[in-house]
C-alpha cells in the first residue's frame, strides 16, 4: 500500500484506489494518507491549468469514495472541507462541499 501512497497522484492512480476500494476494501489508515496525499499535490502545483485539473479529479474521487461509503468522511472532514474552501471557484469543489455539508452530524 506504501507504494500506491507515495506514487505521483494521477488519474489512473485515483482510479486503481477506487476500484480496490469497491473490489477488496482497503484500510481506512491508507486511504486517509492517499486522500491527504492527492490533496497536497493539488496544493502544491503551480502550473494553474493542470491544478484546476487535478482538483476537479480529487473532487470527482472523494465524491465517490463518499457515496460508496468507503470512507468515513468525519475522518477527514476537517481536511476535505479546508480543501473545498481552498478551491472554492471550482465548481466540484463547491459540489463537494455540499455533498460535506449534507453529512454534518
Amino acid at each position: 500500500f506504501e507504494a500506491l501512497v507515495d506514487m505521483d497522484m494521477s488519474l489512473h492512480s485515483m482510479e486503481v484506489v477506487n476500484r480496490l476500494t469497491t473490489a477488496v476494501g482497503l484500510p481506512a489508515e491508507f486511504l486517509h494518507k492517499y486522500i491527504c496525499n492527492c490533496i497536497h499535490s493539488c496544493e502544491n502545483i503551480r502550473d494553474k491549468y493542470m491544478q484546476n485539473r487535478l482538483v476537479r479529479l480529487v473532487c470527482v474521487f472523494l465524491q465517490s469514495l463518499i457515496r460508496s461509503r468507503s470512507i468515513n468522511v468525519q475522518d477527514l472532514f476537517v481536511e476535505v472541507q479546508a480543501f473545498c474552501i481552498e478551491f472554492s471557484r471550482i465548481r466540484e469543489a463547491a459540489g463537494l462541499f455540499r455533498l460535506l455539508k449534507t453529512l454534518e452530524p
